[in-house]
């Protein structure tokens, strides 16, 4: 027997997580061994522990609290097979099945081994699509609900795995079917493989879950390209020798093609020991047609896999050409720096020396930027939410800052307000893209006259969090703010990377939050960050994407990037 956690509610909703006999189990959306995307957990939510064959919960201080059977948990409490636990906005299911590690033992019989009678063959391509029925009946009620279904599944699932599963759930749900199975062409061995199996009750063993497959049936199928209907296997003489059909009683089978025009990807079989039942010509009719939407389906996720491949080659491309330009203009200054050092060193002069340093300390800030702002633009990410103390966080970086604002005579101000709320944040994220808007404004004030302002306010009727960074700086050109928030745009010069706005956007578009720019020429600039309140708003990190790199031609001001 197996244990198994498995999702009844929740945003991951289906999901089967079989669980180790020896190991503990996090709960929690920073557990590796249980991802879970329900964004009302805690990342350290609750913990499953074995302790001499039985299983315990234990919660872990979180926020929302861990219940059993609809009780909270306030310590360590054991499990039962059966019981329900609920985290979050997460239902699970704690039991324990037999294991079927076996019941994926698909074989195709050598030639001569079994063999099989076709009854009934259907031509497998476009038309495969059209059910002729002479007039409205259920039967034909029945054919245009499943191709509407499968319509719907295959034009929301581009994962080959998931979209072979959910096929043959449908075929489940549809026919009298007690087995079946895919077999996918693997073009590496030039043979076919099982990419999914099925059966309606778990096999007792693992040689009553082995199935032989009659090489004439598949052969046949995949030559001639159509589907066929095998009935009264068990009366075959042909089939005497294959254990599987004798074993199971295998009454009436069915084989269609996965084709896309002139390529076959593979077989959909499916059988029914079913005494006295045998599939029908309509029944082949529509298994050939979900065979014909399957392969459909394939070619089109192969389609979308080779164009995005294509997209990232290209933006790679351009990502590599303006990253290489960026640390040759680096490369340049260090080198420039060391010039600098070696001509203090000859003429025995600290003064020139220390000169020389301060360019390469200068150039070594540039590089150790650009690489944490590239680390965090290309790596795609679910921020670590935990309900923080904003103000905390931002009086944090302020103090980082300070000394720099010191050393360049710029006032630093800030304005917190005295009752906001704990906000949802990834304060690491929150940190460098603050940490990024307030470099950038000391880069665009005049030393000795410049002014930083950092405010932060909580905003009833939005229920957000708002951040604003300000400075008295030249302000943005209106063309210019256009492309701020491009990857490798700067109006820096060779002092600034193109990454600090590209990357701060990138985190608060992660948070759910949104950045504004506020600004008019020689009047100063405003950036303005809202974040949510509730951890709802949150979107999953499928959801966001960071922005493609493109050559732009844009005129250059006042130091933002």
């Amino acid at each position: 027997m197996v244990l198994v956690l498995t999702v009844l509610k929740g945003s991951d909703k289906g999901r089967r997580f079989e669980l180790p006999d020896d190991e503990p189990q996090l709960i929690g959306r920073s557990s590796e061994s249980l991802p879970l995307t329900d964004q009302t957990i805690s990342r350290r939510h609750a913990e499953l522990t074995p302790d001499d064959g039985q299983w315990y919960i234990n919660d872990l201080k979180s926020a929302n609290g861990t219940f059993v059977n609809g009780h909270r948990v306030s310590q360590r409490h054991r499990l039962a097979a059966g019981d329900q636990i609920r985290t979050g906005s997460s239902l699970f299911l704690f039991g324990r099945e037999k294991d079927n590690s076996w019941a994926h033992n698909v074989r195709v019989a050598k030639k001569g081994e079994i063999d099989a009678h076709v009854n009934a063959s259907v031509s497998s391509n476009e038309d495969s699509m059209i059910m002729a029925v002479p007039e409205p009946n259920q039967a034909a009620v029945l054919q245009l609900k499943v191709i509407y279904e499968l319509t719907q599944l295959i034009g929301s699932i581009v994962d080959q795995k998931v979209l072979l599963a959910r096929v043959m759930d449908l075929i489940f749900e549809y026919f009298q079917t007690d087995r079946g199975f895919v077999l996918l062409h693997d073009a590496s061995h030039n043979r076919f493989e099982p990419a999914v199996v099925r059966h309606r009750l778990a096999p007792a063993d693992a040689k009553e879950a082995e199935i032989t497959v009659s090489q004439t049936i598949v052969q046949h199928v995949i030559r001639h390209g159509e589907g066929v209907l095998s009935s009264n296997a068990m009366n075959d003489q042909r089939f005497a020798g294959g254990d599987s059909v004798q074993q199971y009683a295998i009454r009436s089978a069915m084989c269609v093609p996965i084709n896309f025009k002139d390529r076959v990807f593979g077989v959909i079989h499916i059988d029914s020991q079913i005494a006295n039942y045998t599939y029908t010509a309509d029944q082949l009719r529509l298994l050939t047609a979900i065979g014909v939407q399957t392969g459909l389906a394939l070619a089109n996720a192969e389609h979308h896999a080779t164009r995005l491949h294509r997209e990232r080659l290209a933006a790679i491309g351009q990502t590599v050409a303006s990253l290489s330009h960026s640390i040759k203009n680096i490369l340049q200054g260090l080198r420039g720096g060391a010039d600098v050092v070696e001509l203090g060193l000859r003429k025995d002069s600290m003064k020139v020396v220390r000169g020389g340093w301060e360019i390469v300390v200068r150039n070594l800030d540039r590089i150790y930027g650009l690489t944490m702002n590239m680390l965090t633009y290309s790596k795609q990410r679910k921020p670590e939410l935990e309900m923080a103390n904003i103000s905390s966080l931002l009086d944090e970086v302020v103090t980082l800052v300070q000394g720099q604002c010191d050393t360049k005579d710029v006032a630093l101000m800030t304005d917190f307000d005295s009752d906001m709320p704990l906000v949802p944040l990834d304060s690491a994220g929150i940190h460098q893209a603050v940490l990024n808007l307030i470099n950038n404004a000391v880069d665009a004030v005049e030393s000795g006259s410049g002014v930083i302002s950092v405010r932060c306010e909580f905003s009833e009727p939005s229920q957000t969090a708002k951040i604003t960074v300000s400075d008295n700086g030249r302000g943005i050109a209106a063309e210019s703010s256009k492309h701020l928030f491009k990857p490798f745009y700067s109006t820096k010069g060779l002092r600034g990377t193109g990454l600090g706005l590209t990357v701060s956007k990138k985190v608060i578009e992660e948070h759910g939050g949104k950045i504004a720019i506020e600004s008019k020429p020689r009047h100063g600039a405003s950036f303005v960050i809202s974040l949510p309140v509730s951890a709802d708003s949150v979107p999953s990190s499928g959801d966001t994407h960071g922005p493609v790199a493109k050559d732009q031609d844009v005129p250059r001001g006042s130091g933002r990037g």
